[in-house]
C-alpha cells in the first residue's frame, strides 16, 4: 500500500492534470502522405509477424520494458543519470521472458477459449489475473533478483514485500485492459496490444521491481548518511 501510494505520487507529478496550450502551428504533414506511412509500417508490422511471430513478439515486449523503464527512471523516480544496465535488465526480462511467454500463454488460451462472448472473455481475464499474474509476478522479481547477483534469501525477502502490491496492482489496470484485449483484439495482434498498454504499467513495474527491500533500503539511508 505504501509502494503505491508513493508511485501515485510521483505519477501525478510526471502526468498532471492537462491544460490547452496554444503552440506554435507546424506545417502539417499531407494527410494522405501520414495515412501512406502509417499503412506501410503497419503492413511491414503484419508480414514480420505472420513470418516470425515469436521473434517479433519479443522484440515488441523489448521495446515496451526498455521505454517503461527510462519513463520510470526519469519521470517517476527523477534521476538525473539513467540507470542503464538496469534499462538493459528490464528490456532483456521482456525480451526473454514475457514476449516468449505471452507468445505462448496468450495462444494457448485462445485454442482452448477461441470465442468472444462475456463468459468467455471474463473466463480468459480471471486465468490471467488469478492463475498467470502471481506466476509472471515471482518470475520477474526472480529475474530482476539473480541478474543483479542477489540470494535467495533476497528473492524471499523481495517476494514477501512486493509481490501482493505487484498482483493487487495489476489487478487495478488489467482487469479491464484485458477485457477489451479477449473482446476486441484479434488473437495475433493480442500481445502488440499488451505491449502498448504495458509501456505505462510498466513504470510501476520497473518501479516496484527496482525498490529497495525494507531492511536493505534503510541500509542505503545509512551508509548515504
Amino acid at each position: 500500500a505504501l509502494a503505491l501510494a508513493k508511485f501515485r505520487h510521483h505519477f501525478s507529478a510526471l502526468f498532471p492534470p492537462w491544460q490547452p496550450r496554444v503552440l506554435p502551428s507546424l506545417p502539417p504533414l499531407p494527410r494522405s502522405d501520414a495515412l501512406l506511412i502509417m499503412s506501410g509500417i503497419w503492413a511491414a508490422y503484419t508480414r514480420a509477424l505472420a513470418k516470425n511471430p515469436l521473434l517479433v513478439k519479443a522484440c515488441t515486449s523489448l521495446t515496451g520494458f526498455t521505454l517503461g523503464d527510462m519513463l520510470a527512471q526519469k519521470g517517476v523516480e527523477g534521476k538525473e543519470d539513467l540507470d542503464v544496465m538496469r534499462t538493459v535488465r528490464m528490456g532483456t526480462f521482456g525480451l526473454l521472458w514475457h514476449g516468449p511467454s505471452g507468445h505462448y500463454f496468450y495462444g494457448f488460451l485462445d485454442r482452448v477459449l477461441p470465442k468472444t462472448d462475456m463468459v468467455t472473455v471474463f473466463t480468459k481475464v480471471g486465468i490471467d489475473q488469478v492463475a498467470w499474474n502471481p506466476i509472471f509476478g515471482v518470475v520477474f522479481f526472480s529475474y530482476l533478483n539473480f541478474t543483479e547477483g542477489k540470494s535467495v534469501d533476497d528473492l524471499k525477502k523481495k517476494i514477501e514485500q512486493d509481490l501482493p502490491t505487484a498482483v493487487m496492482g495489476s489487478w487495478g489496470y488489467w482487469i479491464p485492459a484485458h477485457f477489451v484485449n479477449f473482446r476486441f483484439i484479434p488473437s495475433d495482434q493480442r500481445l502488440l496490444y499488451i505491449n502498448v498498454m504495458q509501456i505505462m504499467y510498466n513504470i510501476f513495474l520497473s518501479f516496484l521491481g527496482n525498490k529497495e527491500v525494507g531492511g536493505d533500503e534503510e541500509a542505503e539511508k545509512e551508509k548515504a548518511k
